[in-house]
């Protein structure tokens, strides 16, 4: 990992646009949306702990290349509240009326940990609008969810028990590399921390953790997606080792798996340039043989 390029600022720009557009998907729900870049499409998927603007550290390479579509889940950061938590098919109605808006026929996803359930359902619901998926740090496993969701169960008890600042602290030393944790120190952590309590709030955590317990978890389904398939995993993963990471893209008809050496749970927080490569390999492979 290039720690001395890589993490010499500890802090994210979470600024939002003020001209970014609000889009129309489902009657009464307007997602935050931002677009940068021309070409090819890659929509970023969030997990529950990430907002649009967040996504521009580690897209700032792709978007001299591809056009980057960056968005909030509805329920979180800049999009509209509902009163009821959006089901995993609803998340996946705003995505395709969101491209809709856009103008946007055919998208490649990028999809991070909890987000990658998200990237599954739409490739099986709408393979037509999928060109491409990069799952980083997927949770959908070769043999199932169960461990993820065991792992959710217990952020959700520290987070409704102890709150934000705990839950961070909880999740840190689980989700960031032992390579990570030992190269950015103390201040890679406190500035980490500042970003994640400013990207969600209790409640929002909440409702996206129990959402993330919700959903079919057979691996069998992944055997039906036909998208080409990207798993980028990092070998310090909690979740999967570099073995499960191969066998996980050996289920889908078109997958192959990446490891990036020493990375953690959410890879590009390890190496973002390396991560960005690899995209750019991937969908560079795919658009020459499309």
């Amino acid at each position: 990992m290039p720690a001395d390029e890589a993490h010499e600022d500890y802090h994210h720009d979470l600024t939002y646009r003020e001209d970014a557009p609000l889009v129309a998907t489902r009657p009464g729900v307007e997602l935050y949306c931002e677009s940068t870049g021309q070409g090819v499409t890659i929509t970023t998927l969030n997990n529950f702990f990430f907002c649009a603007p967040f996504w521009r550290e580690y897209t700032d390479q792709l978007v001299e290349h591809y056009r980057v579509i960056s968005y909030d889940l509805c329920n979180h950061g800049r999009s509209t509240r509902t009163q009821a938590e959006p089901t995993w098919a609803e998340h996946a109605e705003d995505l395709i009326r969101l491209l809709d808006a856009q103008g946007v026929d055919s998208t490649y996803l990028i999809a991070s940990s909890a987000s990658t359930q998200l990237a599954r359902d739409v490739a099986l619901a709408h393979p037509d609008r999928v060109r491409g998926m990069v799952l980083a740090g997927p949770v959908v496993g070769p043999q199932g969810m169960r461990r993820h969701r065991m792992l959710q169960r217990a952020w959700l008890r520290t987070l409704n028990s102890h709150g934000m600042p705990e839950l961070y602290s909880h999740m840190y030393p689980e989700v960031i590399s032992t390579d990570m944790n030992e190269s950015t120190r103390t201040p890679g952590f406190l500035g980490l921390r500042e970003s994640f309590l400013a990207m969600s709030t209790p409640e929002e955590l909440n409702n996206g953790l129990r959402l993330a317990q919700e959903g079919e978890a057979s691996p069998e389904l992944l055997t039906r997606i036909h998208t080409p398939t990207l798993i980028a995993l990092g070998d310090d993963d909690i979740l999967l080792g570099p073995t499960a990471g191969h066998e996980l893209a050996a289920l889908f008809p078109n997958g192959r798996c990446a490891i990036m050496p020493k990375a953690g749970h959410v890879p590009f927080l390890d190496d973002p340039a390396g991560f960005q490569e690899l995209v750019r390999k991937f969908i560079d492979e795919v658009e020459s043989h499309a």
